[in-house]
């Protein structure tokens, strides 16, 4: 029992050194982005490119218009080839826009589950600690990167099971974002989320670009044009429009 007694005592000491070693990880990346001034980010509007990848060839292009106020609001708009489409979140809600049908429909559970996951799975959700009280942060150890360089790899453990890596540069600036999934056809796919071209803007630094890859091969390019902060969002714009007419228009902040 007293040898037991010492194994597991070990095991929790080298438990603690990993989220020791962990949260140093996370505090050096959130003042390499910014220190209080990224954590004080209240609201977000992106404007960008948004390209769908197949086969390794860009397959189509739509402008996009992203306005995010934290922690799970979002309204995304994209408009190509005179179409416009917009996706809506407000916590435990949504509502999208078909703008090649010109209807307004409520999102399913799936769509729900969709938004929340990709809430958990993103790196401001790590970065500004939205995952404390229903997950755990441990130190997974080096990984080999470009150039001969190593990343150091963090992971998030939620309550209900799922897992998320997150890599860090030698200069503490966020790589990639990994997790598993269950696809349509109950096949466990590998997503990963690539960041690159860190732009500072009010003294906060963001990944302009951001490569989406499914089992290794690339899908989609998010690549921002600007990025504003703190603005002040009206709730109006995450509030179902009556009338599909309205979504027509230019959404005016």
């Amino acid at each position: 029992m007293l040898v037991l007694a010492v194994v597991g005592t070990a095991l929790s000491q080298t438990a603690a050194a990993h989220d020791e070693q962990a949260e140093a990880i996370l505090k050096k990346a959130i003042q390499t982005l910014g220190g209080e001034k990224y954590l004080s980010v209240k609201s977000q509007i992106g404007r960008g490119r948004f390209s769908v990848i197949k086969d390794g060839v860009n397959v189509s292009f739509q402008s996009f218009l992203d306005v995010i106020v934290f922690p799970d609001k979002e309204r995304t708009e994209f408009k190509g080839g005179g179409v416009r489409s917009v996706q809506t979140n407000a916590g435990a809600s949504g509502w999208v826009y078909d703008g090649d049908q010109e209807l307004i429909k409520i999102q399913d559970e799936r769509q729900i589950a969709n938004f929340r996951r990709g809430i958990r799975t993103s790196l401001d959700n790590l970065l500004r600690g939205q995952w404390r009280n229903e997950a755990t942060l441990g130190y997974v150890g080096k990984r080999p990167a470009t150039l001969g360089k190593r990343n150091d790899v963090i992971k998030l453990t939620y309550n209900d099971g799922l897992i998320v890596e997150f890599e860090f540069s030698d200069e503490s600036l966020p790589q990639k974002a990994i997790y598993k999934r269950l696809n349509a056809d109950n096949e466990e796919v590998k997503e990963e989320d690539r960041y690159a071209q860190f732009v500072e803007t009010n003294g906060i630094k963001a990944p302009y670009i951001i490569d989406h890859l499914i089992n290794g091969a690339p899908t989609s390019r998010i690549n921002y044009e600007s990025i504003e902060y703190n603005r002040t969002i009206p709730d109006s714009v995450f509030a179902k429009p009556s009338n599909p007419k309205d979504l027509k228009k230019d959404l005016k902040l």
